[in-house]
């Protein structure tokens, strides 16, 4: 087996995605995120990601940078480190997978660039020489759902073909969620490896429909890996069980933006956090009615999952 296909079997079952914490002045608290990081593998997290409710887009090169390193040593070999390297430049989306790489990263993931519309031989070209910089697996992001457009499934596959399934990997999160998910493992011949990416809101059908993995925020870690648990073990009504009031929390977090703050928020309620400072300016705020929904909607899904 190659190291590339060993990184690739790695990622697999619940890879947290982890949310930034900021001090007062917005500069990046490394040791409140050393602490989430305890959280996530303390509660059976897989892997970890650093991606879009990270905030990667709010930082600097220099910054996205020392999170990467920083996530990359304290995952401490509990888990595979995904490192977002999505940028707006084919250059800068190169040079951040190059970092990552020598950093330590077991894959990277990149979503497309958000500030232009390309076309498909542009983007083809822009995955290209990501895969072509580096060794490690590519996981190559549709976050149409939320940011950008969506990718047809024919480039998707097509990348795949070229490069292998070892090499390219997916979380798609374009509407229709299902039915795209479906029509790229056929584009495929059942090889991709899939991550569910709608903080599992989709996770249930997507199991179905073969997903390797789930890529969920720090906040739902507790419930994502009961959930996924129960996937595994083929406990379909558990699962359903903790499905309903995780799909009704999700369904309050409509952005990128109320992601994050709905994530923050609750990771303050767990003591993980010490506040809920999200660099601005934002497009969403949670208000003190949305807040208390969220509470009520958390605290029945934990009742479910502490039931485990």
């Amino acid at each position: 087996m190659t190291a590339e296909s060993q990184q690739g079997d790695a990622l697999q079952g619940v890879q947290i995605v982890f949310q930034l914490p900021y001090h007062a002045d917005e500069s990046i608290d490394f040791d409140t995120l050393g602490a989430e990081i305890e959280h996530i593998f303390a509660e059976g997290a897989d892997g970890l990601v650093m991606a879009m409710v990270t905030e990667v887009l709010r930082l600097s090169e220099s910054e996205r940078h020392e999170v990467a390193r920083f996530c990359c040593q304290a995952a401490g070999g509990r888990g595979p480190v995904v490192v977002s390297v999505g940028s707006e430049s084919t250059k800068g989306a190169c040079g951040l997978a190059v970092q990552a790489e020598s950093l330590g990263a077991a894959a990277v993931m990149a979503i497309p660039p958000v500030s232009i519309g390309v076309d498909e031989d542009q983007l083809t070209t822009y995955y290209e020489r990501i895969l072509q910089a580096i060794s490690l697996p590519v996981i190559i992001q549709d976050a149409s759902g939320y940011v950008g457009r969506p990718m047809s499934i024919g480039l998707q596959a097509g990348l795949m073909d070229r490069f292998g399934a070892d090499r390219v990997l997916f979380k798609p999160e374009a509407n229709p969620i299902g039915p795209r998910l479906t029509a790229l493992r056929e584009a495929t011949g059942g090889r991709a490896r899939v991550f569910e990416g709608s903080a599992g809101i989709a996770l249930l059908d997507s199991y179905r429909r073969g997903v390797v993995g789930t890529m969920p925020g720090a906040d739902l870690v507790e419930p994502l890996v009961a959930f996924w648990r129960a996937l595994e073990a083929g406990d379909w009504a558990r699962a359903t069980e903790i499905s309903e009031p995780l799909t009704s929390l999700v369904m309050l977090q409509e952005s990128l933006d109320s992601f994050i703050a709905v994530e923050k928020h609750i990771l303050v309620r767990k003591g993980v956090f010490l506040n809920e400072v999200i660099r601005g300016p934002v497009g969403f705020v949670l208000d003190e009615e949305t807040r208390a929904e969220v509470d009520r909607r958390y605290d029945r899904l934990m009742q479910v999952v502490g039931s485990d």
